[in-house]
């Protein structure tokens, strides 16, 4: 394994390289629609979900089906750019930044119906609708994405998330602007105590919980002050923090270096707004009382109620009424074959980033093709996920790696282990635009 190194890449030929390579090829896929083009069919198909995993299918199945009739139902009207989260709560992008239309996003010809699944009917093929609809299908697509159960948190909820010390960087583009004026008005104050936490279950954008710290020391340094401040991260797992070894290790030891308490088997299961303290459990299942002048809360996640309490979600196993049952390299429901899983609500070992949808899909896209021509479902997801992870303002790693943690570097001039400030280029110039594309159903 390489060891991190700190680089940077000044020389102006290879800068322009990146700008024509890094946004699009960060989150690489393999065309498969190109072999099909406008394969004929007359299929129902109903996609769940209007973020980013459901608009991508959307649009590649308009460019790839002739005389099918595609529905999406997804009662938001905004489009999220949540990728940009971090950057809003550090304090770098305005939240505007982020949002867009939906129904720009959608090609004219797919029906879109502003509202969310509330029940699941497989074995009738049928699903119902909030807004009281029943739509029939011959091919469902899920891709409702994650729920963030903040109530699982005793004395948590989201009106919280900008007052008295408590930030969140997960609930919304507005609630990562507040994050960020609380971490403000904590270096305001010139000294205080700053608490990280991690959830006890699979999240989206995993490393998001350790970018907020890395940028918040950064903020805490340049004030001036940071001797005056005590920042602590607590994990609920052994010594770890990320799920890749040689990442992990890279931030317990950065974090050693700049000073941040470090503080494992401890699960966040209360906040008391008012005094400012935090409850956590430990592994001898005591709880114990930290008090904090800022705290960033991840809050478990798990898919949609609608989709946990159904009998579409994993009915054992460690993933057991939390996720999606999906097969983890065809994308297909491993009892249901005419139901495609793509995105956050997905029950496999990794892939809840937008980069994980850049690759889930194409092949969820090639796969329902050869379901509905009657072809053995050929394309393969290999877990890839990339995440941007940023170290300080100014640099980051690009992590990216798949099933069994094996790392899946795209580009021959970045190492996957060293920090620099092209991948943080990339991070806050480039992935907009390709993320964009993505959805598009271009690349």
């Amino acid at each position: 394994m390489h060891p991190f190194k700190t680089s940077a890449i000044h020389n102006p030929g290879r800068r322009r390289v990146l700008q024509l390579s890094l946004g699009a090829g960060a989150m690489s896929a393999l065309p498969f629609s190109t072999a099909f083009a406008r394969q004929g069919s007359n299929a129902r198909i109903v996609i769940l979900g209007a973020g980013a995993a459901g608009t991508a299918i959307a649009n590649r199945l308009n460019n790839s089906l002739s005389g099918a009739r595609i529905t999406i139902a997804g009662a938001r009207q905004q489009h999220l750019y949540q990728p940009g989260y971090t950057l809003v709560a550090s304090g770098l992008w305005p939240e505007n930044k982020v949002a867009s239309q939906t129904r720009d996003w959608l090609p004219a010809e797919v029906n879109w119906i502003p509202a969310d699944v509330s029940e699941f009917m497989p074995d009738q093929r049928k699903v119902k609708l909030a807004d009281g609809q029943t739509l029939e299908y011959d091919l469902l697509v899920i891709a409702t994405g994650c729920q963030l159960n903040y109530g699982d948190i005793e004395g948590m909820s989201t009106d919280l998330i900008g007052q008295k010390g408590i930030g969140s960087v997960y609930a919304s583009p507005t609630a990562a602007s507040a994050t960020s004026a609380q971490i403000e008005s904590l270096i305001a104050k010139g000294s205080g105590r700053a608490i990280f936490t991690l959830s006890n279950t699979a999240i989206k954008c995993a490393g998001a919980p350790l970018k907020m710290t890395f940028t918040t020391l950064s903020r805490l340094e340049d004030s001036g002050k940071r001797d005056q401040f005590q920042v602590d991260f607590f994990t609920p797992y052994q010594n770890r923090v990320f799920s890749v070894p040689v990442y992990n290790d890279f931030v317990l030891k950065r974090w050693q270096e700049q000073q941040v308490g470090f503080h494992d088997q401890k699960t966040l299961t209360g906040i008391d707004a008012d005094s400012q303290t935090a409850l956590f459990s430990s592994a001898d299942g005591q709880t114990e009382r930290e008090s904090y002048d800022f705290i960033h809360v991840v809050p478990p996640m798990s898919a949609p109620d609608v989709v946990r309490q159904s009998k579409l979600a994993w009915q054992e196993g460690p993933m057991a009424h939390q996720w999606l049952e999906i097969d983890q390299y065809s994308l297909q429901h491993r009892r249901y074959p005419e139901i495609f899983g793509v995105g956050d609500v997905i029950g496999t070992p990794f892939g809840k980033t937008a980069a994980s949808v850049k690759k889930q899909a194409p092949v969820a896209e090639a796969n329902i093709l050869s379901y509905l021509a009657g072809q053995p479902l050929n394309a393969k997801y290999d877990g890839y996920t990339s995440c941007p992870l940023i170290t300080s303002i100014g640099r980051a790693i690009l992590a990216e790696f798949g099933y069994g943690g094996e790392l899946m570097p795209s580009f021959p001039f970045i190492s996957p282990t060293e920090e620099s400030w092209a991948v943080w280029v990339m991070k806050e110039k480039m992935l907009q635009p390709a993320y964009y594309a993505m959805l598009n159903g271009q690349v």
